[in-house]
């Protein structure tokens, strides 16, 4: 296992977001050791607004020392306005590999759950078996944009295999938890020439699938039929859905 060279404190966690299917968040790390290569917006705001410099200062995360103490001194203060909080925006609560991320984000939603407030958690770790453990109305999920392993160790070099990702959340489907998938970002046949329908029947267990278009890439717009072709693998993830009773959301600007 790895850990956190360093440490970090802060004055505030729980902050409302503005992120669509958002509301409250927390961010109990800096930097994130996956290093995804879309490139990651999350690095790319932290670079804009001074907090790393480098890719690989990015890749080297920095955990928040504090995180438990400053839930129990903002958890009272906004309890009551919180519909749950996500975990993570701008970094990933079960980072591959570093264990001591993976145990703090459990105190966390556990601290969270005892004061009643759901918890939604997306990684592109192995979710942990002892969230079966925590509250039923916590949903738990990973980002999965390709069974491709070859395309994983590219763009997601660090981050956890595809098949170990699935088999994490099947295993928590199974115990009853409330599981959902995040296909985003999704790329264009010229950065990956992939059938959307394996993806999705790979995950045909989860209750919810979110839907998002890759942004940020040049080769995206160098492909001509980029808007038709997000347009209709949208449309195929809505139809998937509403044939199988799941839920969906597709993110603002994938269908144009």
């Amino acid at each position: 296992m790895k850990t956190t060279e360093k440490h970090i404190q802060r004055k505030t966690l729980l902050y409302k977001t503005g992120v669509e299917y958002g509301d409250y968040t927390i961010n109990h790390v800096l930097g994130c050791a996956h290093g995804c290569n879309y490139p990651c917006y999350a690095m790319m705001m932290a670079k804009r607004f001074g907090k790393i410099k480098t890719y690989d200062e990015w890749c080297q995360p920095k955990l928040v020392e504090n995180a438990l103490e400053i839930l129990d001194a903002e958890i009272p203060k906004l309890k009551d306005k919180i519909k749950y909080v996500h975990l993570c925006f701008t970094t990933d609560p079960f980072m591959y590999g570093y264990e001591e991320v993976s145990n703090t984000s459990i105190e966390i939603i556990k601290k969270l759950n005892e004061n009643n407030i759901k918890c939604t958690v997306l990684t592109k770790g192995i979710l942990p078996d002892i969230l079966a453990n925590l509250s039923k109305d916590n949903e738990y999920g990973i980002t999965l944009v390709s069974l491709d392993e070859h395309f994983r160790a590219e763009m997601e070099p660090n981050a956890a295999p595809l098949a170990e990702r699935i088999a994490a959340l099947k295993a928590l489907h199974d115990s009853g938890c409330k599981t959902w998938v995040s296909i985003e970002p999704y790329p264009t046949p010229n950065i990956i020439d992939q059938d959307l329908m394996p993806i999705l029947n790979s995950i045909s267990f989860v209750d919810k699938i979110i839907f998002g278009r890759m942004h940020y890439n040049k080769k995206i717009t160098e492909f001509k039929e980029h808007k038709q072709f997000f347009n209709s693998v949208a449309n195929q993830v809505i139809d998937y859905c509403q044939k199988n009773n799941k839920d969906y959301h597709i993110k603002s600007g994938t269908i144009s």
